[in-house]
């Protein structure tokens, strides 16, 4: 049965309104949010590779989403993949509604996180990759990785959806997909010159707490948005968002003072992007002493992956997007099973799936989640990977590029005149 109606008064005003506000929202958390978030962490001959980045992923998987990549993952085909029903958006018409708002406008809300979800791997490989490189494996990665597990989780025929996967906002979909394929991309790409044993610090603090605060904001949208209506479920998703990024920032900063003896701004924005992240799949099924949890959770696990990663493993995943986005996914996944029950007083949730009674059950289908995304999107980012160097003879710029820095040797420009 298909999903789209053509009664124009079915719109429901309010919740279009929100929605249109939301994909707005959520656009700002790439541009410029994440663009000037992970532009300030790098070195300051790299600040524009990383800008361009961003901007191009945006471009090119607009195209992709209008192409194909929306009737992919959101058209009704089968518990794996949707169909071609909705290419180059031909049935979203000016009339055309889904669930009480314009199909337009879900197509274009899920377009933005179509857009931030390759956007947050291009941190794992920053300061050393081709622009081909990261234009034909973002493309790719679009199809291969973003839109099956999209459709799996989001898609009413996909095959987690049906199993009663508690995932509100893209812990699964966004988070785990674009740490895993960083990690991957990290490992396979190799690290840069120098690292660890040349300091390679962020050039610019203060370009990377303006955008955390950017990241910050357009959250609401992220995770409120995924409402798709303005009611107290939106309302309840913003709250715990909000209570699980002051959470997270803190409890990261908090160790990092311990650890290190100073408390950094780096620290403390770093931890927010991970209570931000940890809520997400959670925020439309916990309440705010859940979120409290999730968030000191999400600040003290991400940090030690930090450390575990960079210090112990020595991998260079450059801007730390799988200790983060990764981990932060699989820890809020998981813990939505735990926080949505109604059963644990203060700290109660609005429910399990449709159809789940018990924790134990709602954590078998959140565990599940969580390791089929994580096995799937590892294996098939490695494929993309291999074949992406193979068609751009090799995925990394020389060694005296790199040296050079990607602004001069791939865009002839500077980031700063001074």
């Amino acid at each position: 049965m298909s999903p789209i109606a053509f009664a124009e008064e079915a719109i429901n005003q309010a919740n279009t309104a929100w929605i249109l506000t939301s994909t707005a929202l959520v656009l700002f958390m790439t541009l410029p949010g994440l663009a000037l978030f992970y532009g300030g962490l790098v070195r300051v001959k790299n600040i524009l590779s990383v800008l361009m980045q961003c901007f191009a992923i945006a471009c090119l998987v607009s195209l992709l989403w209008l192409i194909a990549g929306y009737s992919l993952a959101f058209g009704e085909g089968n518990a794996w993949i949707g169909d071609f029903s909705m290419v180059f958006l031909g049935s979203v018409t000016e009339d055309a509604v889904s669930g009480g708002i314009p199909l337009s406008l879900h197509a274009m809300f899920q377009m933005t996180f179509a857009i931030i979800t390759p956007a947050l791997i291009v941190g794992a490989f920053a300061e050393r990759v081709k622009f081909s490189s990261m234009l034909l494996f973002s493309g790719l990665w679009l199809f291969a990785v973003y839109i099956p597990v999209c459709h799996w989780v989001w898609s009413g025929s996909g095959w987690l959806f049906q199993k009663g996967l508690l995932d509100f906002a893209g812990g699964t979909v966004v988070h785990i997909t674009a740490g895993v394929a960083a990690l991957v991309a990290a490992i396979v790409v190799g690290k840069r010159n120098g690292f660890p044993t040349t300091a390679m610090p962020p050039h610019n603090m203060t370009m990377t707490v303006t955008g955390a605060g950017m990241l910050w904001v357009g959250w609401f949208g992220f995770n409120a948005g995924s409402a798709l209506a303005a009611d107290g479920n939106a309302a309840m998703a913003m709250l715990v968002t909000h209570i699980s990024a002051a959470a997270g920032a803190l409890s990261w900063m908090a160790v990092e003072w311990m650890r290190f003896r100073k408390p950094s701004a780096l620290g403390i924005v770093t931890g927010m992007v991970a209570g931000l992240g940890t809520i997400t799949p959670a925020s439309g099924y916990v309440g705010p002493g859940g979120a409290l949890l999730i968030g000191l959770s999400a600040g003290v696990v991400c940090f030690y992956m930090t450390q575990l990663v960079k210090r112990v493993w020595k991998i260079d995943d450059s801007l730390d997007v799988f200790p983060v986005h990764g981990v932060g996914g699989v820890l809020g996944t998981i813990l939505a099973g735990v926080f949505a029950s109604t059963e644990l007083g203060v700290f109660s949730g609005q429910g399990f799936a449709e159809g789940i009674n018990s924790m134990g059950e709602q954590l078998g289908v959140q565990f599940l989640g969580v390791i089929v995304t994580f096995v799937y999107t590892a294996v098939v980012t490695y494929v993309l990977l291999k074949l992406t160097g193979l068609f751009t003879a090799g995925l990394r710029v020389s060694k005296e590029d790199e040296t050079i820095g990607l602004d001069l040797a791939l865009h002839e420009e500077d980031g700063y005149k001074l």
